[in-house]
């Protein structure tokens, strides 16, 4: 038997469930991405499910969807020829007329699945504080119901939440 064995750190994968208590699904995915980044011993990790998140936008969605099959609709209707905004800010979100809100909300949450579906690194622009908050973010989750962004700081390794209100820009 060899004395003299050098100890090597290994990784080791584990498969858990865990319950977190919070008042949303969002508030409780962010404390415990803020839990397992504050581990040192937590080399990287995957969340696999348990985000009920987006469910309302790809209700909203399918239910688009089948607007648009509908016979009575025309083709100026129809998205295709339409791009997809690479940048919403402020003044996309105050439309003057009903018709212009409905096109202009859809388009965003839209544009955000897409952003959470592709994992897609954006550049967000908020005002926190009074002061303007530029931060490279990848989008988590929309919480429509309490107008709330969950985004991860991939420089910081932290997760914010953002009122839409907030969000000055996200391109």
């Amino acid at each position: 038997m060899n004395k003299n064995q050098s100890y090597e750190e290994s990784g080791y994968l584990f498969n858990v469930d865990i319950l977190v208590k919070s008042r949303s699904n969002a508030l409780a995915l962010q404390a415990m991405i803020e839990m397992l980044n504050d581990s040192e011993n937590i080399a990287d990790f995957r969340i696999k499910s348990g985000m009920e998140l987006g469910q309302l936008i790809e209700a909203m969605l399918q239910d688009k969807r089948k607007s648009l099959i509908k016979p009575g609709a025309s083709a100026a209707s129809l998205p295709n020829g339409q791009a997809k905004p690479k940048a919403i800010s402020q003044s996309d979100k105050s439309p003057s007329s009903p018709a212009e809100i409905k096109q202009s909300s859809s388009q965003l949450y839209e544009w955000i699945t897409d952003c959470i579906r592709d994992n897609r690194l954006t550049r967000l622009t908020a005002n926190r504080g009074g002061q303007p908050t530029s931060m490279p973010c990848r989008i988590l989750n929309f919480d429509e119901n309490n107008q709330l962004l969950n985004v991860y700081h991939v420089d910081e390794k932290q997760v914010y939440s953002f009122k839409l209100s907030e969000i000055i820009e996200v391109v």
